[in-house]
């Protein structure tokens, strides 16, 4: 799928197999009824495998979140259901090209017809979105005043026409797909998820720490997967003549990989444990001090991951580290995870941070 920057359809037919695509729909609407924690392991566990297959996986999980907490009734029970049941895959808009990745705005303008919204979106950047059976759309309302009145509404594939535009040939995450569309459709009016105008609620509460966590996971589990595969290799009979594992710089790169994994790990975990506790116990996560510690997870993972690789290529050196056919595979994990830092740019998220840092005089922590 990487050789070819083909969508990995045979993961995804598996992931709808074993119920997962449903992992955080309830269980009486035929999901498995899992928990934050529950999808995390998931995604790690795929990323240390495909970075690609686990951000479709995570991504996917935050449209069920956002469906599950926010969706009216009784359209949410149904597309629950069809979640549960059928496994549906839904894909992510909320990129435009004249505004990037800013999650809180939006450009395209939703028409109203009475007992339907009027979709005419075009979208850059769509992971896995040509083969994705539903869509949450973020786009301004209906009569807005301000590019800030942002909706989200839910489309299904067969309400829309659905245009793909160019090709998708990147340096990594090539099985990502993550192509651009052109969608339109009349969509009816009780599909919109939350109030009109209500999608900050949603990003705040759901999106936004969702896509943390989850990029964080899968990123994650790419440099574990990594590691680990060095690891089997230095152990290996086969190499031992070749690499002298007493040497001091071999220990002290392996050590410091093992520490940014560490690191990554221990605050993907506290992050997780603060966004699960402040939605049990209704806490605002808009606070700055929780937005702090969901934007330091993401800057902190997407550096970190990438650097664990950069650690171990220079521990097998060129032939294991640089080639392509290397069972290590640290060719493919250094051209994904550099993704990491412009998926949201991290630029962006530190000029959002320096200035709730100026929120938070007393400099606490969650």
């Amino acid at each position: 799928m990487d050789a070819a920057a083909e969508f990995p359809t045979a993961a995804l037919t598996e992931l709808r197999r074993q119920g997962l695509l449903g992992l955080l729909a309830p269980r009486h609407h035929g999901g498995l009824g899992g928990t934050l924690d529950d999808m995390l392991e998931v995604t790690v566990a795929l990323g240390r495998v495909d970075l690609s297959v686990a951000m479709i996986f995570a991504m996917h999980s935050q449209q069920v979140a956002a469906i599950v907490a926010h969706a009216a009734q009784p359209f949410g029970d149904d597309l629950l259901a069809q979640l549960g049941d059928e496994g549906l895959y839904l894909a992510s808009v909320t990129t435009e090209a004249g505004k990037g990745g800013h999650l809180l705005s939006a450009e395209s303008q939703l028409g109203d017809d009475g007992d339907s919204v009027v979709l005419d979106r075009f979208a850059p950047i769509v992971t896995g979105g040509a083969h994705a059976d539903g869509f949450l759309v973020s786009v301004r309302s209906p009569r807005a005043q301000s590019e800030h009145e942002v909706s989200l509404v839910y489309a299904h594939r067969d309400q829309l026409d659905i245009v793909v535009s160019g090709a998708w040939n990147p340096l990594g995450m090539r099985a990502s797909h993550s192509v651009a569309l052109q969608l339109t459709g009349r969509i009816p009016a009780g599909q919109v998820i939350g109030a009109h105008g209500g999608f900050r609620r949603i990003a705040v509460t759901c999106f936004a720490p969702l896509a943390h966590l989850g990029w964080a996971a899968a990123w994650l589990g790419a440099a574990a997967g990594a590691m680990s595969r060095v690891v089997s290799l230095l152990r290996a009979p086969a190499e031992r003549g070749r690499l002298n594992l007493e040497s001091e710089l071999l220990l002290a790169r392996l050590s410091r990989a093992r520490q940014r994994l560490e690191t990554v790990h221990a605050l993907t975990r506290h992050t997780a444990a603060a966004v699960s506790g402040a939605m049990d116990g209704g806490a605002d996560l808009s606070r700055p001090r929780y937005q702090l510690l969901i934007n330091s997870l993401k800057i902190t993972a997407s550096e970190e991951c990438y650097r664990v690789i950069e650690d171990l290529i220079d521990v097998v050196g060129l032939k294991h580290g640089y080639l392509k056919d290397s069972p290590t595979g640290l060719e493919r994990s250094l051209r994904d995870l550099r993704s990491a830092a412009l998926n949201f740019s991290n630029d962006r998220l530190h000029l959002a941070d320096g200035r709730l840092a100026l929120l938070d005089p007393e400099v606490g922590f969650v």
